[in-house]
């Protein structure tokens, strides 16, 4: 008699010889594809997921470095991985990221997740291409430009950081302050809008926009993704309802109704500039151009305020030197009495906080660019269709760009305060066509917050804080400090 034997699969037996059969096709139709196409080395991790939630990790902790110095040790400074849901070529090479910043519209094209696209609406700026970009670029830069700068901004720049530090006492959240001192500052470039309950309604819808940036882009799946779409629809809602006002305005500007025209303060602002352009942009567009503005001048600088601080009281020394030379400028002043575009110009020290205080921070890590043709690099060709992501995190913590490159130490830039370390290594703003029109706006701010900070302050932190840097660059607890006003210390 024979005997048969029977085997029986489990589900769970059927579903681990799957995913292996899988692992293995999906290993062996990248080594072809990377054979072909000459791809830099590296891995695409597991099938589907890739090295996502490997980068997602290292980059929740205070060192998220190990993630590319491990890869950059194994493969060099250029090499493919998988994160976000597709095969992605990392730079680490100042050369390469200058190609990809440089490149536009012949190598690369804007590409950003999917979460992003849709918060900050189709007619954002980080979002266009072509020469609608760069005239509504060099219009955003012509709005930020020194001579705007020196006449108009610096006025209201050290009116509004003046008038939120007057609320400060014992126990602040630092980078919960920081954000509205930037917030209400970007309000009034764009809109000549000054602070009220209004104003910061819509602050606190804007902070849960940025919560869905890196969320996956399903309302289903994502709690925090479909809470970022309802605030961003209050958001537009709240500035359509400042458009169309100030179209009615400009209409009557324009008809000559004198007596209503008297009524009106002219404005001087980007959103007048939106409104009495060539362009005719819809209300929709102006409202998707002012929504990106309004993040980046809001949450980059709002992060840098808190970081340099949180660096400064790691540094004493660099704290006092920079107290030095702020006290010096206020004993010129009277009380009370702004600064001007002079007193911001002999603030060599500041400067080296403010450059020292990007390059640690990288508070934009780099940027993602999508290939639209097979582009040679260091030996290797990166495919059309792949990702690229230019890291600029990874040159200015490179100890071969800069000793000690992990140390925050301001002293590294005495020499040359005001610019750039040479090349291409300090890239804190991009570079390219896409370099931050507000860049020296920002510095401006910082110097101006850090004046106004240690020549009435003085503090320590409440309680131990931590850095992270995903999903975006920001301490975990927002930096909480016991402040104590500098002239009570002198009197005790």
């Amino acid at each position: 008699m024979t005997t048969t034997t029977h085997y029986h699969y489990s589900d769970e037996t059927l579903f681990i010889s799957l995913l292996c059969l899988s692992f293995l096709s999906f290993i062996l139709i990248h080594r072809r594809r990377a054979r072909r196409h000459g791809l830099p080395p590296g891995s695409q991790g597991i099938p589907f997921v890739g090295e996502t939630l490997q980068l997602i990790s290292a980059y929740k902790t205070e060192n998220p470095e190990p993630f590319i110095d491990e890869r950059v040790g194994r493969y060099g400074p250029v090499f493919t991985t998988h994160v976000f849901g597709e095969p992605t070529v990392f730079s680490t090479d100042p050369d390469v990221n200058r190609l990809i910043l440089h490149g536009e519209g012949k190598l690369v094209d804007v590409s950003y997740p999917g979460s992003i696209s849709n918060l900050l609406g189709k007619h954002s700026l980080l979002l266009m291409k072509g020469s609608l970009h760069k005239r509504m670029h060099s219009l955003t830069m012509s709005f930020s430009n020194p001579s705007i700068l020196k006449d108009h901004l610096l006025f209201d720049i050290d009116r509004l950081v003046r008038r939120n530090l007057r609320s400060w006492s014992d126990r602040v959240l630092l980078m919960e302050e920081a954000k509205k001192i930037t917030f209400e500052l970007a309000m009034k470039q764009l809109m000549s809008l000054d602070p009220s309950e209004w104003t910061e309604r819509v602050r606190k819808e804007y902070v849960l926009v940025i919560e869905g940036f890196f969320t996956v882009p399903l309302p289903l799946f994502s709690t925090t993704y479909r809470r970022a779409i309802q605030a961003r629809t209050k958001v537009a809602e709240a500035l359509s309802l400042v458009v169309r006002e100030r179209r009615k305005e400009v209409e009557v500007s324009s008809a000559g109704r004198e007596e209503e025209k008297d009524k009106k303060k002219k404005r001087n602002d980007m959103l007048a500039a939106l409104l009495a352009g060539d362009e005719g942009f819809s209300d929709e567009q102006i409202v998707d151009f002012l929504v990106a503005l309004l993040v980046a001048g809001y949450e980059t600088t709002s992060t840098s305020m808190t970081l340099a601080v949180k660096f400064l009281t790691d540094t004493p020394l660099a704290l006092a030197q920079l107290r030095e030379e702020h006290d010096q400028i206020r004993a010129k002043k009277k009380e009370g009495e702004a600064l001007e575009w002079s007193d911001y110009k002999s603030m060599p020290f500041t400067q080296c906080v403010v450059n020292e205080t990007l390059r640690v921070a990288n508070i934009i890590g780099g940027v993602f660019r999508r290939a639209i043709t097979d582009i040679p690099v260091k030996g290797y060709v990166i495919p059309k269709g792949w990702k690229v992501f230019a890291s600029f995190r990874a040159v200015h913590m490179d100890q071969d760009h800069f000793k000690d490159a992990r140390t925050f130490n301001p002293w590294r830039w005495q020499n040359n305060s005001g610019a750039a370390s040479p090349g291409n290594v300090y890239t804190p703003f991009g570079g390219g066509g896409r370099l931050c029109p507000g860049y020296e706006l920002a510095r401006v701010e910082l110097s101006v917050f850090l004046h106004h900070l240690v020549t009435r302050f003085s503090w320590e932190p409440a309680e131990e804080d931590k850095l992270v840097f995903f999903p975006t660059t920001r301490t975990q607890k927002q930096y909480p400090i016991n402040v104590r006003r500098r002239d009570q210390d002198q009197a005790a």
